[in-house]
């Protein structure tokens, strides 16, 4: 099969001064910050599903992506030449991984066989590829909301049979997933949620959604599959409501069902948005509870109000969550995932390596300004001191439970007030974090 881009020889590392588009600026993947190389910080993955199957669609017109390399249809044969071209891509751009949905990579057939038939086929070309670049699979995923079938979701669908057929699938792709060598599996509930209440049973569908999960637990021992599990947080789209709303949503339903041992969260940006959260607090939540697991690395459009999927290039943006990664001792498990898509507008290849190139270094970049302000100390120690009550005398004493109403009514009663309260001094951190960026 000859080159799918053979004008684009594999993206080096030229330094801030370079003018090459097709060129890293700040992305140097053997740097070493904070004892890591910036490819072990990072972990890159590329998308299979926007990257490669995208098409520029929207709810206002048809596509207007047309790719040289895809004939666009649904054989089987289609989707082996895709694979080798999301390889070429993937090997150029210097990425270490990439994660996929089952039906992106393979076509559906008439029966599940047939569609399990055609997803062995196009997975033993993925084998091949990885074999040949090195490049492996971040984690993967079924696709569960597109079907008509899926209609009224999958887990929490209110007909047995589609739960039957949704576990069928996750078992395969779960099983693909380790024959791959796959870092993790994601799980993310599309339609797990409702668009009414009058015709939802929501304590059913939540319960129906934990035994489903625990199935999957079960299967994963059962096929001695290491990979970390994760459940990916999102509140809405398509759903009205979806029940893994947000990251304290779903720790608060792993918890209730006893799966919080087996699954982390894989955090998006854009869905954070949607949640009326920042990813940096998406983020903390995560870690507070031990739980941070991947990122999928995107951003929204604060004019649009639904899920964009654009490529990261806010600086504040990469920093804050790389600050926060970095405090939490950083991906142990996932890597950057780029769950995102070129504009609609940008239908040409080489678009796709300037949006991948773009969201690379501005991580790198982020990544190298939080590792800058944790050197420096001054946020560290400003967090610190605002908190210093607690690491003595009385508040020492109420962190270690060695304090109750009555001892606590006691001390107050005899110092009369409270100590005053010192400044928050927003805009002077804000300030700070300024002398970086």
């Amino acid at each position: 099969m000859s080159e799918a881009f053979p004008k684009i020889s594999k993206v080096q590392y030229e330094g801030a001064k370079s003018k090459n588009p097709l060129a890293f600026k700040h992305y140097n993947a053997d740097e070493v910050v904070e004892g890591k190389t910036m490819r072990d910080h990072l972990r890159f993955s590329v998308v299979y599903w926007h990257t490669f199957r995208g098409r520029g669609a929207d709810m206002f017109g048809g596509p207007t992506v047309f790719r040289p390399w895809d004939d666009n249809s649904d054989s089987v044969e289609n989707a082996q030449k895709r694979v080798r071209v999301a390889f070429e891509f993937i090997e150029k751009l210097g990425a270490p991984f990439y994660a996929f949905h089952d039906r992106d990579v393979a076509p559906e057939g008439a029966t599940l066989t047939d569609t399990n038939k055609n997803l062995d086929a196009v997975a033993k070309v993925l084998k091949e590829e990885q074999k040949r670049t090195g490049i492996g699979l971040l984690w993967g995923t079924a696709c569960l909301f597109v079907h008509p079938r899926f209609a009224h979701g999958a887990a929490t669908s209110c007909n047995a049979d589609v739960f039957a057929y949704a576990a069928a699938q996750v078992k395969k792709a779960l099983e693909v997933t380790h024959d791959l060598g796959g870092e993790g599996y994601v799980f993310w509930g599309g339609r797990e949620g409702y668009s009414t209440l009058l015709n939802t049973n929501m304590k059913r569908e939540l319960d129906h959604l934990a035994k489903f999960l625990h199935m999957a637990v079960e299967h994963k021992k059962k096929i001695g599959f290491k990979g970390q599990f994760y459940i990916e947080p999102k509140p809405k789209e398509p759903t009205k409501h979806q029940y893994d709303s947000d990251a304290a949503a779903c720790l608060n339903f792993l918890r209730e069902y006893g799966l919080k041992d087996h699954l982390k969260l894989n955090l998006e940006t854009n869905h954070a948005t949607l949640a009326g959260h920042s990813m940096q607090h998406e983020l903390e939540v995560a870690a507070a509870a031990d739980a941070l697991g991947s990122i999928d690395a995107n951003t929204g459009d604060a004019l649009l109000g639904w899920d964009t999927d654009q490529f990261p290039t806010d600086i504040y943006l990469t920093t804050q969550c790389m600050l926060s990664i970095l405090n939490a001792g950083g991906l142990k498990t996932g890597g950057v995932n780029f769950d995102a898509k070129v504009r609609r507008e940008s239908f040409e290849v080489d678009d796709l390596f300037y949006a991948h190139i773009g969201g690379m270094d501005a991580f790198a970049r982020g990544l190298k300004i939080a590792a800058a302000i944790r050197k420096d100390g001054r946020l560290a120690e400003f967090v610190k001191a605002r908190y210093s009550s607690w690491d003595r005398d009385i508040g020492q004493d109420i962190e270690l439970g060695r304090a109750n109403f009555e001892t606590l009514e006691k001390y107050m009663l005899k110092k009369g007030d409270v100590a005053p309260n010192t400044s928050g001094r927003q805009e002077f951190l804000e300030n700070l974090i300024n002398e970086f960026i």
